[in-house]
């Protein structure tokens, strides 16, 4: 699998549009979440990192 610079940078912008998405149509649901986050301990939302970019891995070598 090859990566130019046109495709990484698709990626980001894709990255920021999904991100923005909560943020733009509901920031009181957002911020709500938010907090949640606070109150999680260290190892939790490690874990939760964790899962993330195994799911990212596996999603692109699926793809790949």
């Amino acid at each position: 699998m090859s990566l130019d610079s046109d495709t990484l940078w698709a990626a980001f912008g894709l990255m920021l549009i999904f991100e923005g998405i909560m943020p733009f149509a509901s920031p009181q649901g957002w911020r709500d979440k938010m907090a949640q986050l606070l109150v999680l301990q260290d190892g939790q939302i490690r874990f939760f990192g964790l899962v993330c970019v195994l799911a990212g891995v596996l999603m692109l070598w699926w793809l790949g």
